[in-house]
């Protein structure tokens, strides 16, 4: 019969015997990040590692053992790496950045927002730089994005997440393609309603426009009013100009209040998304490394390989820094089949030590790895 009381014991003493060669081997590893240091040579050396993993599992008696073997000194390795990036003080990326106490806004700054007239998009820059500004609009994110990286904007106006259905993927991509870097952020309530001509009724409806986002945050209301066609349109506000110039009262469009009063139209009925705490969150972008000196949050990019463990790996930089991670999503990379590319947001600022220390690390043990800006949140 087995002595639990004894078994126990003995593992407490293992247990000591493998702290006391944990601490011994991470003493010798601040040797070898000496060595590092003044060779000039990187932390993390992959074929090292993988054939020292390969190694040490083939020392296991059997199969499981073997692959648990892996896993731990895979952590060993991670841990003591994690060890040497705060000894081997590289330049950290977020150097190229400038902290500032607050964004250059005058009167003769442009701004370019995504849409029409009357979209939430204009409501936030509204809200955020004053209507002072010399303002224009674009149909597209991507105009919004060239108009910022060619100059004939200071700043730009995207949305980028709602709180019902989630982020808007393309401008994480758009992000990336053009160089800009995100500078602010703003929050804006989404109360969306049914707008219509003078004459028309719910009854009588046939179509309703409107961008993808707000049909889906109104689909509730959408399909207990199945009768009405839905179609995509470019924006809220493009599909109340299109009602307007279309004149057929059987059209109606989805979109806020203010684009009801921009273009005339009536209100068939308020609020009717599903969910009345409805918010999206929208990023102010330029194309300067700038951020405010009380920033924190920062956002950043890193791809990797389609292998087990990676996105671990490249997370437990923020665990061992005592970072906090906001958000995560994940895009494939066009051309290379099963390579994904993550967006992360963390708490922190491009100056802390910790946030240093761990883009240090991601640095080396991603496949690239880019910040895509230091906000201060409401």
């Amino acid at each position: 019969m087995v002595d639990l009381l004894k078994s126990r014991e003995d593992i407490d003493r293992i247990d000591k015997q493998i702290i006391s060669l944990f601490e011994e081997r991470m003493e010798i590893a601040k040797n070898v990040a000496e060595y590092k240091i003044s060779v000039g040579k990187k932390v993390y050396d992959k074929q090292r590692e993988e054939e020292k993993l390969e190694t040490l599992g083939a020392l296991a008696s059997n199969e499981f053992n073997k692959i648990a073997a892996k896993e731990l000194f895979s952590q060993i390795m991670s841990i003591s790496r994690k060890l040497q990036y705060t000894l081997v003080k590289s330049e950290s990326i977020a150097k190229s950045f400038e902290a500032i106490d607050k964004l250059p806004i005058t009167a003769d700054t442009k701004v370019v927002f995504f849409g029409q007239e009357g979209t939430y998009t204009q409501q936030c820059m509204d809200d955020y730089f004053g209507t002072e500004v010399d303002s224009f609009n674009e149909l597209t994110f991507r105009k919004v994005m060239e108009a910022v990286k060619e100059g004939k904007a200071d700043y730009g106006v995207l949305p980028i997440e709602n709180s019902s259905t989630g982020g808007i993927s393309d401008i994480y991509d758009l992000l990336l393609e053009y160089d800009n870097y995100i500078v602010g952020e703003h929050v804006v309530k989404i109360q969306n309603a049914l707008l219509g001509l003078e004459g028309a009724t719910i009854e009588n409806l046939k179509t309703v426009y409107s961008h993808p986002q707000p049909l889906m945050q109104c689909a509730k209301f959408l399909e207990e009013h199945d009768y009405i066609e839905k179609k995509e349109y470019h924006s809220t506000a493009a599909s109340a100009k299109k009602v307007v110039e279309d004149g057929d009262i059987t059209q109606a469009a989805i979109g806020s209040t203010k684009a009801a009063q921009c273009y005339g139209l009536k209100i068939l009925k308020e609020s009717i998304n599903f969910d009345d705490t409805n918010c999206t969150r929208f990023i102010v972008i330029a194309n300067q490394k700038i951020f405010l000196r009380d920033a924190n949050k920062v956002s950043i990019c890193f791809e990797l390989p389609h292998k087990s463990g990676t996105l671990y790996n490249m997370l437990s930089h923020f665990i061992y820094n005592n970072i906090n991670m906001v958000k995560i999503e994940s895009r494939p990379i066009n051309g290379k089949n099963f390579e994904y590319r993550f967006f992360v947001d963390v708490e922190g600022n491009l100056r802390d030590a910790g946030v240093m220390n761990a883009l240090r690390g991601i640095k080396e043990e991603a496949s690239s790895v880019r910040v895509l800006g230091n906000i201060k949140t409401e």
